[in-house]
């Protein structure tokens, strides 16, 4: 993988961003000013090079050989398969689908949320400022999901959001937004899917808020086409005494990269658990960065990889603990099963401590079947290729069975 990178014009972006300035339904200033101030931000930083140290074995080489024009929308059906159990917000090359979405009060387009809460949330926890793709993406903000579960009100039924990229050409780029808010002590449990067909570019963006002693579950599949390139990051923003569980699945992409930012207060408890699995020549790339800027909080991280092939992966796990951030309690590791010489994993768990009264671990490994093991059920009549799927089942049925969900639990396993 070449270690230079030509420059991007993003003069491209630029247009698209004034073409879709003139068809946009007016809305309030803020929003304006906002948008403009992101595609100055966009403008200035450019995209990044792996002369930067959390680019530096991602190379996006592909993905700035190729012009995108901005998706339009278009007809398409709903996967038979796709689990839904509660209320389902579709959006189809960014743009929201009322007929193939479920009614709920707690959940809708963005377009269609109050203004005042649209103001005091949207973009104020994804830092646009420093991050270029979450700038592209707050330049174009127009259509997304917005959840708004109420103070102490419990969402008996999940919530799935489900973003669609359909065949085009030429390829088109979508820039899907969510933004999630679960007040002082209500539950909620939110998953959104990406699928996908042919060559397109998602840059996707998720803000969520836990108030004060907030439950909140989070999962996110990636399962894009295989000539698709997929960055999204994941903002979140945890009041004191909340609960968040958030789940990354990654499996399709040829590009694919998740980057998941938390930021804890006094008393809380984060857990980010993710999976990926690449074959062929595909690169996952997943960032993480737990922030304790206050006391006794807790955080758990275990994140697993499966790869084959010429595939290549990124794992960089980041615990930050405050000075004031005493009596923090955090745990990371990193899991990888390498199944073919040709396949690269890079590895690098951190950790930056300012205080003295803590307890943090983290590790990394790398690894292949264990050719024991294999022997053994291999003494027991079974065959070896079905030996070696049983131990890779095992291995990635460890994140997979903590979803909460039944449904959303199956469909994941017969993705992997």
């Amino acid at each position: 993988m070449p270690v230079e990178q030509a420059t991007l014009d993003v003069s491209s972006y630029l247009t698209s961003f004034e073409r879709a300035a003139k068809l946009r339904p007016s809305g309030p200033l803020w929003l304006h000013e906002l948008r403009d101030t992101a595609m100055e931000c966009f403008t200035e930083l450019g995209f990044p090079s792996t002369r930067e140290e959390d680019w530096k074995f991602t190379n996006l080489n592909a993905l700035m050989r190729t012009s995108f024009e901005l998706a339009q929308p278009c007809e398409t059906r709903l996967a038979e398969d796709l689990p839904c159990d509660g209320p389902c917000l579709v959006f189809v090359n960014g743009c929201y689908v009322p007929t193939l979405s479920g009614q709920d009060a707690a959940a809708g387009n963005l377009r269609d949320a109050p203004p005042a809460f649209l103001e005091r949330h949207l973009a104020r926890y994804a830092d646009f400022r420093k991050h270029p793709f979450v700038a592209l993406n707050t330049a174009f903000l127009g259509e997304g999901a917005f959840v708004h579960i109420p103070a102490r009100v419990i969402a008996e039924r999940p919530i799935h959001i489900v973003h669609i990229s359909t065949r085009s050409r030429p390829a088109q780029v979508s820039h899907p937004r969510s933004l999630i808010v679960v007040e002082a002590g209500a539950h909620a449990s939110v998953t959104e899917t990406y699928v996908g067909a042919d060559e397109y570019f998602t840059n996707a963006v998720t803000e969520i808020v836990a108030g004060e002693g907030a439950m909140v579950e989070h999962s996110k599949l990636q399962i894009e086409s295989l000539h698709a390139s997929h960055i999204s990051s994941i903002h979140i923003r945890q009041s004191r005494g909340s609960v968040v569980t958030s789940r990354s699945f990654a499996f399709g992409g040829a590009l694919a990269r998740t980057a998941i930012d938390a930021v804890l207060e006094e008393g809380c408890e984060c857990t980010l658990n993710g999976l990926y699995k690449v074959s062929g020549k595909q690169h996952v790339d997943t960032r993480t960065s737990i922030d304790h800027a206050k006391p006794n909080a807790a955080s758990h991280e275990l994140y697993k990889g499966i790869l084959d092939g010429h595939s290549s992966a990124v794992f960089n796990g980041k615990i930050i603990v405050r000075k004031d951030a005493q009596k923090t309690d955090a745990k990371q590791t990193n899991k990888n099963l390498v199944l073919s010489e040709d396949a690269v994993i890079n590895t690098k768990p951190q950790l930056e401590i300012f205080a003295d009264d803590v307890r943090c671990t983290h590790g990394a490994t790398i690894g292949q079947l264990d050719e024991e093991a294999i022997f053994y059920l291999r003494s027991r009549g079974i065959d070896r290729e079905h030996a070696r799927k049983m131990l890779l089942n095992a291995f990635a049925h460890e994140i997979i069975d903590q979803i909460r969900s039944e449904s959303f639990r199956d469909y994941v396993g017969k993705r992997l």
